[in-house]
């Protein structure tokens, strides 16, 4: 039993620990966006369903040695897949479906190992209740969660800080060597173990006697398992999608979703610590708390309350999913039964949020749906729940019916908020753009929306129509940096991130800009809705993938492209995709920079101040940083901007007209440089706990 445990365990946090490794890996080659973790996850839930099914086909259609000759030959195939490091062949050439590549990519990186890990907790738990029948084999399901915890948890905080992506990629791969050894080890005891003894088998024979699961319990177990995968995934793609797609705020949402796990099985006989009499109450209130948060905030609350709230509200709700399954598990006899029902609700709610979802729906609404969802299922737990009697069933089904009402209004209201003045919206892997068109006369303006966040807007009638405006108006950091560049010639500029093309304002006869942009529906709208790019008189070139990854290849291949100006404006939402702002990133664009060229960065953002990130990393290699802040007035039409920029020699920034608006900055040794291996966002957190809540009850 202590081999068993141990192997477990071992399985269990390794089998949690290779996510965020491996997708930290890729990360960067698909635009950091919140959805490379999502599509991750159905591609780990689904494996983990796969595992449990042959758990599940193996113990029920072979005899044991047939079992031990399978589990060991498949142990020793899925070393040659070791070291498990992504390989840049694989990466994407930015014209492929992503979430498609993605999951081919993690196929032929991690496939087989991880496959043989989800397999490893209910192929021993059925051995050893074969073999023990006395003992209590759920809590190796809760020792098995707790082991899934801990590598979660290891990663952000022990891993994370000391290794980079290759180094922990070479110890997981050594940790696997070692649990396949220790698999191999049990897979041969079970081949080898005797017959059970007279009173094992009188034992066994009397569990064989409970009723099995009827159709309406697995579809219960499958119902709950499927909710509680919804609340993870749509909880985390909210909080990521506007914050930042970082290890650590995928990591939060996963390890409370397996304390829930831990919580609701841990405890003698398998009872956990859940209690529905106070659990779907304590679900109820934070289900109705964050559809209010969406509708009140229109869905961009601020981040010291949004990730809070969302996570501990996904937590309840799970909490309440997995009690209620910890609460209607059946016999140990028909644990591959419970377990396969319990995976393949998860790999669908997976399925669901990560790849039907975005090709159903036009925006965001997994959140909303999930909430009434919720609502409605504690509803009917509460009238099925055999724990509970008399006035506690009728309480709860009333708080419940009230709660599912509140989230269908406040649900409502959100979806109302997407939907206003809306003639364009569409969503894909990458997100959720939307095309409003508001005002009327000669001020009715066009702007395109990522998420809930403005990335350009153009009149649509007017002289100043082909006038740059929102985020890159004249008077901004990127306006004065063109200019500076224009007064001595033609100029090449280069842009990652296209909004609406409104740079292309600045293209006069002579110039290039080299635009790059990693999703095609960008472009696609960019060309179809608004005039830009249609309008200037410069160049264009376009280059589809992400923005990094496409400058790294043009460099290999030789190809400095020798930018007077390069500005670095790929935000999703407000979410940071970090990797474009690391010491390597910022070493990599200065290879692609004239000798005298300016690097510009667009830093302007609600919840982060990031010019202590550049100021860092500028002194870290010897270059010249300066910040430009830009107010205009309400009648220019123009947004408040921050942008900072870099160059070789500080007499670049010094040149009209930037001498007369540009800041120097200074760097911050206080704060921790920003690399690909190490970047901490709590460092530049703008706001506090107390001033968010603030603002949202009594708006300035």
């Amino acid at each position: 039993m202590a081999l068993v445990a141990v192997t477990i365990f071992l399985s269990a946090f390794l089998l949690f620990l290779v996510q965020p490794i491996v997708a930290k890996q890729i990360l960067p080659w698909f635009g950091g966006t919140s959805a490379v973790w999502t599509t991750c996850m159905v591609f780990f839930q689904v494996l983990l369903l796969a595992g449990y099914a042959y758990a599940h086909s193996v113990t029920r259609r072979l005899h044991g040695a047939a079992q031990a000759r399978l589990h060991i030959a498949l142990l020793a195939i899925s070393l040659a897949f070791l070291p498990i490091v992504a390989r840049e062949s694989l990466a994407p050439a930015g014209d492929e479906d992503a979430a498609l590549a993605i999951i081919a990519l993690l196929t032929a990186t991690v496939g087989l190992p991880y496959f043989l890990l989800s397999s490893t907790g209910p192929l021993l738990q059925r051995w050893v209740a074969h073999r023990f029948p006395q003992k209590t084999v759920y809590r190796l399901f809760a020792l098995s969660n707790l082991g899934s915890l801990l590598g979660l948890l290891a990663f952000p905080f022990a891993i994370e800080p000391l290794a980079d992506s290759r180094t922990q990629a070479y110890l997981w791969s050594a940790a696997y060597a070692a649990f396949v050894l220790a698999s191999a080890a049990l897979a041969w005891q079970a081949r080898c173990a005797p017959a059970p003894d007279v009173r094992l088998i009188t034992a066994d024979a009397a569990a064989a006697m409970e009723p099995p699961p009827r159709l309406g319990d697995y579809l219960l177990w499958l119902a709950l398992a499927a909710l509680g995968s919804v609340l993870l995934l749509a909880a985390t793609a909210h909080i990521t999608q506007n914050i930042a797609s970082v290890p650590f705020l995928w990591v939060l949402p996963l390890a409370l979703y397996l304390l829930s796990f831990v919580l609701a099985f841990e405890g003698r006989g398998g009872r956990g610590l859940y209690d529905p009499r106070w659990g779907i109450y304590v679900a109820l209130a934070f289900a109705v708390a964050m559809a209010a948060g969406l509708s009140a905030s229109r869905g961009v609350l601020d981040v010291t309350l949004a990730i809070p709230l969302y996570s501990a509200g996904m937590f309840f709700g799970c909490l309440f999913c997995h009690g209620e399954l910890a609460g209607r598990k059946p016999a140990p006899r028909y644990l591959t039964h419970f377990y396969l029902t319990v995976s393949a609700g998860g790999a669908l709610g997976g399925l669901f949020v990560g790849l039907v979802a975005p090709r159903i729906f036009p925006a965001y609404y997994e959140l909303p749906l999930a909430l009434f969802a919720l609502c409605a299922l504690a509803l009917w737990a509460a009238w099925t729940d055999r724990r509970l009697v008399g006035p506690w069933v009728v309480g709860i089904a009333l708080t419940a019916a009230v709660a599912t009402t509140a989230t269908a209004y406040y649900g409502w209201q959100y979806v109302q908020f997407l939907r206003s003045d809306v003639i364009v919206m569409q969503r894909n892997f990458y997100g959720t753009l939307r095309v409003r068109e508001q005002g009327s006369g000669e001020r009715q303006i066009r702007r395109l929306l990522h998420g809930v966040i403005l990335h350009g807007e153009q009149p649509t009638t007017g002289p100043e129509r082909y006038e740059p405006g929102s985020y890159y108006a004249r008077s901004s950091g990127i306006g004065l940096a063109i200019e500076a560049q224009q007064a001595r010639g033609p100029v090449r500029i280069g842009v990652v991130g296209l909004g609406v093309g409104t740079i292309a304002a600045y293209g006069r006869e002579g110039d290039v800009l080299r635009f790059y942009e990693l999703d095609p529906d960008v472009l696609q709208i960019a060309q179809r809705d608004f005039g830009y790019l249609s309008h200037t008189r410069a160049r264009l070139e376009f280059a589809l993938g992400d923005g990094r990854l496409s400058l790294t290849r043009e460099l290999r291949a030789g190809q400095r492209q020798r930018f007077d100006v390069l500005a670095i404006d790929a935000f999703s939402s407000d979410a940071i995709p970090v990797h474009l702002l690391t010491r390597e990133a910022v070493a990599l664009y200065r290879q692609h920079l004239a000798p005298d060229g300016i690097l510009a960065v667009h830093i302007s953002n609600r919840f982060l101040d990031l010019q202590p990130v550049l100021a860092n990393i500028a002194a870290a290699l010897g270059m010249a940083a300066v910040h430009v802040a830009d107010s205009p007035s309400e009648e220019s039409g123009a947004s408040s901007t921050d942008w900072v920029l870099l160059a070789e020699d500080a007499a670049t920034l010094a040149r009209p007209p930037l001498a007369a608006r540009a800041e120097p900055l200074a760097p911050r040794p206080e704060l921790s440089l920003w690399t690909d291996r190490f970047n901490n966002l709590l460092d530049v957190l703008k706001t506090t706990p107390w001033h968010a809540l603030r603002s949202l009850l009594i708006p300035e």
